[in-house]
């Protein structure tokens, strides 16, 4: 059996359904904080067990019978973000999982800008240590964070962030199909994968000149000093230590620490990764053609 955790979750909940394309119900399962939230997929026969992150003695339970458990990292950062990690993957220990997979991201490393990369370095040590097989799929910077720091600029026509640098921004969608193309194929990656990325690493400068091409308006990049766009996020109530996470992406892209293209993706796909064209176009769709929103 696969346990998918986080199934309730954008990402989580795309897997399971790529799974279920792929194997039949009963061999899949979902371990989630509330299970009434995935009711849909018990009623599709596939097992749902209660099961948290910050209860450890909650998820030998939720995993138990798994040859293989998917830890969907939480969305925190620090401490807190590693703490729970370490949690799942000694309740996958105490559940005698064959194979542990992750959701890392790439950049990963422990002298990264970004204070992610820096946690999900501290996880694959911690997957390392902890003696089972494992595989850390080093998934590309999503293409959604992509338009929802460019949203307000979209609708202005001024783009106004940090100074960045490409990204090899990738949707949701593709990173569910491989995942689910990974698991169904268990031990094809043994550590960390690849990076698994879309066919281009794109600035927000590249990005504006997409979207004014699909709009037909003019659209412009302009650079705001880190400074100011930290005050910028306080002022709107982000807490100081949100927004210095958040200028953290900024200075790893500067970094070139997301501009890696690989061709795994595109390989576990059998076809070209979505494009951040094709994104934008989908959003600009979904608001009438009058730019994208929050």
């Amino acid at each position: 059996m696969i346990i998918v955790t986080g199934a309730t979750g954008k990402l989580g909940r795309q897997i399971v359904e790529r799974l279920l394309m792929r194997l039949p119900a009963d061999r899949i399962g979902v371990s989630v904080r509330d299970p009434q939230k995935a009711e849909t997929f018990a009623d599709r026969g596939i097992r749902v067990r209660q099961g948290s992150f910050t209860d450890p003695d909650s998820l030998a339970r939720a995993f138990e019978g798994a040859s293989q458990v998917l830890i969907v990292s939480v969305d925190k950062m620090g401490e807190e973000c590693v703490r729970q990690h370490r949690a799942a993957i000694d309740g996958a220990v105490a559940a005698g999982v064959g194979r542990i997979l992750y959701t890392s991201q790439m950049g990963a490393g422990h002298d990264s800008h970004f204070q992610a990369c820096r946690d999900h370095a501290a996880t694959e040590d911690a997957l390392r240590a902890s003696g089972v097989p494992f595989t850390s799929l080093r998934n590309g910077f999503y293409a959604a964070s992509a338009v929802q720091f460019a949203a307000q600029g979209l609708e202005s026509g001024e783009i106004a962030l940090p100074a960045d640098g490409p990204v090899a921004w990738t949707t949701h969608a593709d990173l569910a199909d491989a995942a689910a193309a990974i698991l169904a194929d268990e031990g094809r990656f043994d550590g960390p994968t690849p990076p698994l990325t879309g066919a281009q690493a794109l600035t927000f400068d590249d990005i504006a000149g997409i979207a004014a091409g699909i709009t037909g308006r003019t659209i412009t990049r302009t650079t705001a000093p880190d400074t100011e766009f930290r005050e910028q996020l306080v002022g709107h109530g982000a807490p100081a230590e949100a927004a210095d996470q958040l200028l953290g992406i900024f200075a790893a892209a500067r970094a070139g620490e997301f501009d890696a293209v690989d061709p795994t993706l595109a390989d576990l796909l059998g076809r070209e990764p979505i494009a951040m064209s094709a994104v934008l176009r989908e959003q600009v769709g979904a608001h009438g053609g009058e730019g994208v929103s929050q």
